[in-house]
């Protein structure tokens, strides 16, 4: 198991190459309401030699295919051929109220989008006529960037539900998790062999980011992390909201109608505080070194193959992070799972 920077906009650069520095293989770029992917990693691009830049994730509904190609094209071209392509649907809420775009059948139009751009990718003329996308008609789609050559360039998928990690073990050449236990992981390799040939998952990258922070303690940890899991709990409709649904599947739903309660109300501090220690604990990675080192083993042993470590929900400075990336570089050295 490797691992990979999850970064925050702010500082992104700086965090980069640390995380180079340290040896970490990739850096990530979230999209949603603070900043989009392809600027965040069109600046690490120009500031780093080595590290794979991934956005994780560029939402479908935010971009025409066509778009998405010409973006990863270029990200690709400036990066000296080190990005990967990471796409994801969203939710209803940002699909419909951002961008205007229904959420209807998720996964045919995923599977119609990764069509388009991977062929797109390929730089021939390309018109398209599916049952969601349309592209070309006069004017065929030709992207002219000039790519390194090589290989393709790697589409990975973010995916929850068995049907939508099957299409990523079908159509992909990764999967992007987040707010995932170490058996939330091996459930989710589980469905994506049965997408790919022979279930076989050679070269398929495994790739879960973790909100992480580093204190002496779970309970101090956990408490740097829960104006992050408010944020994400918060969004939208709090019946559609997928974080509280991991949750109340994962067994607090009284817990989850406690914080909704409170986040209604405008107390975003008691809703954090409604959010129980075991629960943040169970999709994290919490604590001093040696118990982030624990983590790590589990996660490995679930079929991770690259751990993101998600720097951007800890409450902390520049620095903070810094040195968060430093442990977590410590804790995979001492969890014995490192390649």
């Amino acid at each position: 198991m490797r691992l990979a920077v999850n970064l925050v906009h702010q500082g992104a650069g700086e965090l980069a190459r640390t995380a180079e520095e340290l040896g970490y293989v990739a850096a990530l770029a979230p999209e949603g309401y603070r900043s989009d992917a392809a600027s965040v990693l069109g600046l690490v691009a120009g500031v780093t030699e080595r590290i794979r830049l991934v956005s994780g994730v560029m939402q479908i509904p935010g971009r025409p295919p066509a778009m998405a190609a010409l973006t990863a094209a270029t990200l690709d071209s400036l990066s000296g051929g080190r990005f990967a392509l990471g796409l994801g649907v969203s939710n209803p809420d940002v699909s419909m109220g951002w961008y205007g775009v229904p959420f209807d059948h998720p996964l045919e139009r995923t599977r119609e989008y990764v069509d388009i751009v991977r062929r797109a990718l390929e730089g021939e003329p390309l018109s398209y006529r599916g049952k969601h996308f349309e592209v070309g008609g006069d004017a065929p789609v030709q992207i002219l960037t000039q790519r390194p050559a090589g290989r393709p360039l790697p589409v990975l998928l973010a995916a929850v539900g068995p049907r939508n990690l099957r299409l990523a073990g079908e159509i992909a050449d990764g999967w992007l998790g987040v707010f995932t236990s170490p058996e939330d992981v091996a459930t989710a390799v589980t469905c994506i062999r049965q997408g790919r040939p022979d279930g076989d998952l050679a070269g398929f990258e495994v790739l879960p980011s973790l909100p992480t922070a580093l204190a002496p303690s779970v309970e101090e940890a956990a408490d740097l992390l829960r104006g992050q899991y408010v944020y994400l709990m918060g969004i939208g409709d709090p019946d559609r909201n997928f974080y509280c649904a991991r949750a109340r599947d994962m067994g607090y739903a009284r817990e989850v109608a406690l914080f909704l309660e409170r986040f209604a109300s405008g107390d975003r501090s008691g809703a954090g505080a409604a959010l129980p220690v075991d629960f943040i604990d169970r999709t994290a990675m919490l604590g001093p070194v040696e118990r982030i080192a624990d983590r790590m083993r589990g996660y490995a042993d679930a079929g991770t193959t690259t751990l993101g470590v998600m720097v951007s929900a800890a409450a902390t400075t520049l620095e903070g992070r810094q040195d968060i990336l430093r442990a977590a570089a410590r804790a995979l050295e001492h969890s014995g799972a490192g390649t």
